[in-house]
């Protein structure tokens, strides 16, 4: 082997190990998560709206309509959680929320029983953007796996072992449209969100007001 082939070798041995790396990093398969930091306390001391959700059995449960907040900003982060659904419940995971009074200043990952009308409002949707690639909900009442990734532009949802999103906010230039040209309700382009913000759970929500059950809530901080 010549000097040339080997560098090529190296290289591509290089950039191989390269990718490993970056793909462990964006979190495309559910990590183990020993170490890492709960989202919210046992006592809700770092919640914002914490009288309006309770802990139950291990499991946590809001009482009213109300999202709770962290009261921590995160900017890059690797969020890890499980969620159960009963019929018609509709929830959703706010990413890094520009003004907490304004559900729509962050981008939201739905949690669902079902589409709400449209594939941008099914379960692991980016709300009103971007549908999930594929549907790995699991039946009402057994619980599903989150894994989500917020890297500077990039957002990752990994669902049930299975990644569903992998969207760059960068691609939302123009606002109340998304890049397939279908129409959101967003007033700001998504490319000028808040990469810097808390992490929310949106409370009792819909018209039948049915409840979401959260649980193993961890985060882990990327640079």
């Amino acid at each position: 082997m010549n000097f040339r082939s080997s560098l090529r070798t190296f290289l591509l041995a290089v950039l191989l190990l390269l990718a490993g790396v970056s793909s462990r990093i964006l979190a495309v398969d559910n990590p183990d998560t020993t170490g890492w930091k709960d989202l919210f306390a046992p006592d809700l001391s770092n919640a914002t709206n914490a009288e309006h959700w309770k802990w139950e059995d291990g499991t946590l449960v809001a009482i009213d309509h109300e999202t709770l907040w962290t009261k921590d900003s995160y900017s890059n982060f690797i969020l890890d959680l499980e969620f159960k659904v009963a019929k018609e419940s509709n929830s959703g995971v706010f990413l890094r929320s520009g003004n907490i009074k304004d559900t729509l200043a962050a981008p939201e990952i739905q949690v669902h029983e079902n589409t709400d009308g449209s594939k941008y409002g099914m379960v692991a949707a980016i709300y009103d953007c971007l549908p999930p690639k594929k549907d790995m909900n699991k039946p009402v009442g057994e619980w599903n796996h989150y894994t989500i990734t917020c890297k500077d532009s990039i957002i990752i949802v990994v669902f049930n072992g299975e990644e569903v999103i992998h969207a760059d906010l960068n691609d939302w230039k123009e606002v109340h449209k998304n890049p397939d040209g279908t129409p959101n309700k967003f007033k700001v382009a998504l490319k000028d969100f808040a990469r810097t913000g808390p992490i929310g759970l949106q409370g009792l929500h819909g018209k039948a007001k049915a409840p979401v059950w959260y649980r193993n809530l961890k985060i882990k901080t990327l640079d």
